[in-house]
């Protein structure tokens, strides 16, 4: 019995003719690279042509191992095919990582093409680990045993569950599809019909993996012409982009009106103001929610996220706070080139800022947040090299600002495209934001 569950679990070492063990390498060109990948990356074809990589048994290893990726991005990253010792320098790892949320830099189309799933999480692994072992051409080096996890490659997730009854609010949007090899950006309009004026000191957020951002707007009461004196229609998906990518401009028409409320850049985000400070939402209040999801994969991902707003009686509020929303949207990056933006945004009162955070897309590199003081002293206060989810960093001291101190992001991009960059709402675009909360 236990020689016929080896046999059919497809986990035991498979041999050579003389009888040795087979290699780590030919394993994995054996089982993934001619199964999955040999028919686009052979002699003759187009993708081997555009990708000039063949995968053939007599070709694969002397051209993934130690050769420098031909993918802009990556290429710009330093990455190599396969690095030796390093699977996160290693575009080949990159590319068969299907896990939702593992990509923060953007490689391209992930493979195999033309499929429905990935790798399983057991040939995801054992490539990984041979990569980490050296990558070398021959030799075991990789136990088969991981091979036994047949799982597809997914990322658990936990909806998040609503504040106990009279303790807050919840907003949701239910599960939604990201079509193959695209973005896919939209707001829903929530009216909470509350009576009075709520006090917010927690914000808690939860999203399934894959996503950009989950942000919430309220909208510039102050501002009645078109279109700020319209509302969206409530409990609708708008999509800001059109099914052929093409951008929906009518959908789009109340972001010039929104104020940033909240919001988190990583799956699950959870803030608490200190005792008596709190975020207000007034009586009668909406938000429009905002999600934007990344799909690289040639598989539909599915998308879902959670918002809890945690409130309390006005009596136990002494300080209300806002949102900082601090935004260079004048900038453009030249083609091939690395550029970095310094912007300046002064204080005109004093300003205690409890949190920071950044906003930037797939080509930034490096976002820093300043403090620059009146004096012309400056200090480094957030640093953040992840576009996809950066950092959000509490202040455990708070950090003070006097009129005419500033807060200053400098902001490192490499343009290995082309055309010029500018300020825009795809991840093709960029963008040049400070958020955090303050009073």
């Amino acid at each position: 019995m236990l020689l016929a569950v080896t046999a059919c679990s497809g986990d035991a070492p498979a041999r050579t003719a003389s009888g040795a063990p087979e290699a780590t390498f030919a394993r994995i060109q054996r089982t993934i690279l001619e199964p999955q990948c040999v028919s686009c990356h052979r002699a003759g074809t187009s993708d081997a042509r555009t990708s000039q990589l063949l995968l053939t048994a007599d070709s694969a290893w002397a051209q993934l191992v130690g050769v420098p990726s031909t993918q802009v991005v990556a290429r710009a990253d330093g990455l190599q095919r396969v690095r030796a010792f390093r699977a996160d320098s290693s575009l080949l790892y990159h590319k068969l990582a299907w896990v939702p949320g593992h990509h923060s830099r953007d490689y391209g189309t992930l493979m195999p093409m033309g499929v429905t799933q990935g790798l399983t999480a057991g040939q995801l692994e054992f490539v990984r680990r041979w990569i980490e072992a050296g990558a070398p051409r021959t030799g075991v080096v990789v136990d088969t045993a991981v091979l036994a996890d047949a799982r597809l490659q997914t990322a658990t997730f936990t909806p998040l569950a609503p504040p106990p009854a009279g303790a807050g609010i919840q907003l949701r949007v239910d599960s939604f599809a990201v079509a193959p090899t695209m973005e896919r950006e939209f707001f829903v309009y929530r009216p909470l019909g509350n009576a009075n004026d709520l006090f917010i000191t927690r914000i808690q957020s939860a999203m399934r993996p894959g996503s950009h951002h989950l942000l919430l707007y309220t909208f510039d009461e102050a501002n009645r012409t078109f279109p700020c004196n319209t509302r969206p229609a409530a409990n609708t998906v708008r999509d800001i982009r059109n099914a052929d990518g093409s951008l929906n401009l009518l959908n789009m028409l109340p972001m010039a009106c929104h104020v940033f409320f909240a919001g988190a850049m990583t799956p699950e985000f959870d803030f608490r103001f200190p005792p008596g400070v709190a975020l207000r939402l007034p009586a009668g209040a909406s938000l429009d929610f905002n999600l934007h999801y990344v799909n690289r994969s040639p598989a539909p991902l599915p998308g879902e996220a959670f918002a809890n707003l945690y409130t309390v009686d006005r009596a136990q509020v002494t300080t209300v706070a806002r949102t900082l929303n601090l935004a260079n949207t004048s900038f453009t990056l030249p083609p091939r080139t690395r550029t970095t933006v310094r912007t300046v945004f002064p204080m005109a009162v004093r300003t205690t800022v409890l949190s920071l955070t950044s906003h930037m897309h797939a080509l930034g590199e490096r976002f820093e947040i300043r403090v620059r003081r009146a004096n012309g002293t400056e200090s480094l206060v957030y640093v953040s090299t992840d576009w996809e989810h950066p950092a959000h960093t509490v202040l455990d001291t708070p950090l003070v600002l006097e009129a005419g101190d500033a807060l200053v992001s400098v902001v490192t991009w490499n343009n290995v495209r082309d055309v010029p960059v500018r300020f825009g709402l795809l991840s093709t675009d960029e963008m040049n934001i400070i958020f955090g909360y303050a009073y």
